[in-house]
Order: C-alpha cells, then sequence, then structure tokens
C-alpha cells in the first residue's frame, strides 16, 4: 500500500512538528505548517492524510478540510511531476493568463487540474502568485516564472521532456 493510503510521519518529522506545536498557545494554531509538511511528507492532501493530521494536532478532521479546501496551495489530488500553476488573478488575467492556461492545456492534451497521461505535468489556475508586477506568473514546482508567454512555456515543456522528467 502507498504513504497516500495510509501516510505515517516519520520520527523525524512527529519530532519536527511536536517543535512546530511548542511555538503556539495551541496545538491546532500550527495547522497550516503541518499541512505543508504533509503535502511536502505525500505529495498532496489525500483524506487518510488530512485525518493523520487532525489525529497529530488533536482537532476534527472537518477543521483540517476547512483550511485544505479554502486555500489553492494545498493539494487533494496527486499531481505530475511538473506542477505549472498559472496566476489567473486580475493582473494576470489582464495580461494574457487565462489565454496561456488554454495554450499550455491544448498543448499538453488537458484540461486545467488534469495530469497527462504520461505523469510529468499538471496545469492548474492559482487565485494569486503575489508577483503582479510580473504578470503573466507561471509557477513550476514552486519556482516563478515572471512576463511568460507562450514561447517561454513551450520551452520549458520541452525542456523537461528532454531532461526525461528529471526534476
Amino acid at each position: 500500500m502507498s504513504a497516500a493510503e495510509h501516510p505515517c510521519f516519520s520520527d523525524a518529522r512527529l519530532a519536527e512538528i511536536k517543535a512546530v506545536i511548542a511555538r503556539y498557545p495551541a496545538a491546532q494554531s500550527a495547522l497550516l505548517p503541518v499541512l505543508h509538511m504533509a503535502q511536502d511528507d505525500f505529495g498532496y492532501l489525500s483524506m487518510e492524510a488530512q485525518q493523520l493530521v487532525a489525529d497529530v494536532l488533536g482537532i476534527r478532521l472537518m477543521a483540517v478540510r476547512e483550511v485544505v479546501t479554502f486555500y489553492t496551495m494545498f493539494r487533494e489530488q496527486a499531481c505530475g511531476k511538473y506542477l505549472l500553476e498559472v496566476c489567473t488573478n486580475a493582473s494576470c488575467m489582464l495580461n494574457g493568463a487565462n489565454e496561456l492556461a488554454s495554450h499550455l492545456c491544448d498543448s499538453l492534451g488537458i484540461k486545467v487540474g488534469e495530469t497527462t497521461p504520461d505523469g510529468m505535468f499538471t496545469v492548474t489556475e492559482v487565485e494569486c502568485a503575489g508577483a503582479c508586477g510580473g504578470a503573466p506568473v507561471v509557477q513550476v514546482n514552486n519556482i516563478y516564472h515572471e512576463r511568460v508567454d507562450t514561447a517561454h512555456m513551450d520551452e520549458v515543456i520541452a525542456q523537461a521532456r528532454a531532461e526525461g522528467g528529471a526534476a
């Protein structure tokens, strides 16, 4: 069974979580950093991973779900080796983000939120990348690409494929 089906934090990660919890007046206050740790460890936040976080923090699963479903930075599904997050907030949208997202999806043969059959690429839209001055912005595995156009993203995809999918 995979870690996504029965996730478990390592002893080292549990020690790190304990240290984070100690910085707050209540364990539930550590929810955001612990969710980030879980997503780093498991790749995404399955229901089982969310339950694990709830158990570790001693809170209800619903409290975890409320946060996971609110923030676009948390993923409930596995994604490709390359996560292409297109900012579609005002500045990016006005500078062509919607067309850029459409181009990415068309060239990869998927829809927003989907992963290519080879597991290499996932395209998502994010509400705000916080880099309005560089609009449009696409994060590729959390690395910002600013003032991008279709040609630049085609190069990113071609380079990823040429590297054989090595991250």
